[in-house]
């Protein structure tokens, strides 16, 4: 790790433009090189031709779930390395990869002297993958609240609540094939990708309680803290039904068309790990 391009998104989370200011210092403190940024969405994130010209070697990431994921999918065929730091809420990337160090500036110095790289599983369907996790189902639809919340706009925040809510718990829920153990329809089904598959958790929410506490989880960003959790596991799904779903890939809104098989993937081995026993 030598000549850095740094991507950050000033939304994301903790990631605010001190905080970049400051890593960029410790690059220098480091004499790692910065190349490039990219302040994202305002910036078009770099392809792989244009770091290779600028003989990068390594993308530092410090955004949330979401910029990340975006970023990765434009370089999954890129053979270079990323060092994902924890820029966002839930940053469940960064801790797989780091552990329980939340501190970009160590997670930087441990990453100077490191040199092991791994792969990570990835949920695949069509053109698009989840890192983190996808999200199928009227559930869905609460991602509206959860930006507007950021946002601190509280008037659009009470109309995006009211409806995610009707969506969420008007209708009849998502159905999916290939999940043996998922016969009910959910207001929400999260796929996470596994090294060997995809866990599969069918979320149902009938009372009133349960209710309330699925759309608080999504709210503050735990999307399986919810009881009444169906969990299973399957090499691949789909959606029932003839029309498109609203899904989230790492939180991040995509139409996905009917009958579009859900499978699992695996990265090239570029991910900086600095905790000990890091999934392979």
């Amino acid at each position: 790790m030598q000549k850095l391009w740094f991507v950050t998104n000033h939304l994301s989370g903790t990631a605010t433009r001190e905080k970049c200011e400051a890593l960029e210092a410790v690059f220098e403190e480091r004499g790692l090189v910065l190349a490039g940024r990219t302040q994202f969405p305002d910036d078009d994130l770099p392809d792989g031709a244009q770091l290779d010209a600028a003989g990068v070697d390594t993308v530092v990431l410090f955004a949330g779930d979401g910029t990340i994921n975006a970023a990765l999918c434009k370089l999954g065929r890129w053979e270079g390395a990323f060092l994902i730091l924890p820029g966002g809420t839930m940053n469940l990337l960064a801790k797989e990869l780091h552990g329980n160090e939340t501190d970009p500036h160590k997670i930087v110095h441990a990453a100077h002297v490191c040199d092991r790289r791994v792969a990570l599983p990835f949920v695949e369907a069509g053109p698009h993958r989840a890192f983190v996790g996808l999200i199928l189902g009227p559930a869905a639809h609460w991602f509206r609240a959860r930006e507007e919340m950021r946002a601190h706009r509280l008037a659009r925040l009470w109309r995006a609540v009211r409806f995610a809510w009707r969506k969420t718990f008007g209708g009849h829920g998502v159905r999916v094939y290939g999940a043996p153990d998922l016969r009910a329809g959910y207001q929400a089904v999260f796929v996470k990708p596994d090294p060997s598959g995809l866990e599969v958790d069918g979320i149902d929410a009938h009372d009133w309680s349960s209710i309330v506490e699925l759309g608080w989880d999504w709210l503050t960003g735990d999307w399986v803290a919810a009881r009444a959790v169906t969990h299973t596991r399957t090499d691949h799904l789909r959606v029932r039904g003839t029309r498109p779903v609203l899904a989230l890939f790492d939180g991040e809104p995509e139409t996905l068309e009917p009958r579009v098989v859900i499978t699992s993937g695996k990265s090239l081995p570029g991910f900086i790990a600095t905790r000990q026993e890091s999934a392979e």
